[in-house]
């Protein structure tokens, strides 16, 4: 006996609502079992990361902080998942555009300075992303490699490049051998939009980003060629949209915005280049698309639950004096959680007889 999924001929609307839903009260039942098992009460866990962050003012403008480059990674993954590309990559494209971005604000650390410099920025970030975002398309569509292992293979060089910067010619004369950067000027860094606390402008382009994302997909020939190479290949191919186009298009778009994602948090919270300029936002933003079922508004949602995991999980390490890794466990569960539920939505589960062996068969070879 062995089962088999089977595709359901109608996927109900109801059921699509609730996956995500269930999805969470799912990891919140795994929570529970974990913080019991770790010896924790777990009513007292959950306030620490689901409540405590929420009372607090400045913990509330650091919720949103968290949430800005989880937005921006995860917009762009959208694009690139609704035509059935895999990106895994974003982490690496994330750290390409906070490199290429830097450059402008290393080159003129220490100098009058000018309006130009951050948009300057920006663009660079973006285009730097959106450079390394286009190296697993051209693989994919020139040699058919998959998408999957060459995108996030160069989430490692991104780093180890970043690394060799920060230690080597980009470091600090002054920063008494630390690896980072030099901090950036003033005119290179993103300007807060309150005094107290580090809400930034980042926040504003997210916004925008978010709306044009919205407009693009959902009312644009542009957005059903992205969507209709995604569910149906060959209907695209005989509506005359070209499959490398399409690749290169939202490969570059999700690069793109990675790569703002990474250029915004280094000139902004950040305030200079160091080896770690993430907390794995970049794959944490995987989870952000799939939770907001590739929706620009629902990835807004999304991304605000995430970022709550973060604030709450360091709270936790410093209250419980839990390991920051059951932050990453919580994420990892609520993307396994988010997929068998959308699985069992579409496909129903469905037992298959073994096949006897053919009796005569075995008659006559004997």
């Amino acid at each position: 006996m062995r089962f088999k999924l089977e595709r359901r001929e109608t996927v109900s609307g109801l059921g699509l609502v609730a996956a995500p839903v269930i999805a969470v009260l799912a990891t919140l039942l795994i929570g529970t079992a974990m913080f019991l098992v770790l010896g924790l009460d777990p009513l007292a866990a959950f306030r620490i990361y689901f409540i405590d962050p929420l009372t607090d003012p400045y913990t509330l403008q650091e919720l949103v902080v968290k949430a800005c480059p989880l937005l921006l990674i995860g917009l762009g993954l959208v694009f690139c998942y609704r035509a059935n590309r895999w990106n895994i990559g974003a982490e690496g494209q994330y750290v390409a555009g906070a490199v290429l971005g830097s450059i402008v604000a290393i080159a003129t650390n220490g100098g009058e300075g000018g309006w130009w410099i951050l948009p300057a920025m920006l663009a660079m970030g973006a285009i730097g992303g959106a450079l390394w975002g286009l190296v697993p398309a051209f693989l994919r569509v020139r040699f058919g490699a998959s998408e999957i292992l060459t995108s996030l293979m160069l989430v490692y060089v991104a780093q180890l490049g970043l690394d060799y910067l920060v230690r080597g010619p980009w470091r600090d004369p002054a920063g008494f051998n630390f690896p980072k950067s030099v901090s950036f000027d003033p005119a290179a860094t993103v300007p807060l939009l309150m005094e107290d606390g580090r809400m930034h402008a980042g926040i504003l382009i997210a916004i925008v980003v978010v709306i044009v994302a919205a407009f693009v997909l959902g009312r644009t020939l542009v957005g059903f060629s992205i969507e209709l190479g995604g569910s149906a290949p060959r209907a695209a191919a005989f509506a005359g949209f070209d499959e490398r186009r399409v690749t290169y298009g939202v490969f570059a778009v999700s690069g793109a915005l990675a790569g703002l994602a990474g250029i915004i948090e280094v000139a902004g919270p950040i305030g200079n280049l160091q080896p770690s300029i993430s907390p794995g936002y970049g794959f944490t933003a995987i989870i952000a698309a799939v939770l907001g079922r590739l929706n620009p508004f629902g990835v807004v949602l999304s991304s605000l639950v995430l970022a709550l995991t973060y604030i709450g999980g360091e709270a936790a390490q410093i209250s419980l004096k839990m390991p920051f890794d059951v932050t990453r466990v919580f994420q990892g569960t609520m993307l396994i959680a988010i997929l068998a539920a959308d699985v069992l939505v579409r496909y129903r589960v469905r037992r298959v007889e073994a096949p006897a062996r053919d009796a005569a068969k075995v008659t006559a070879h004997a």
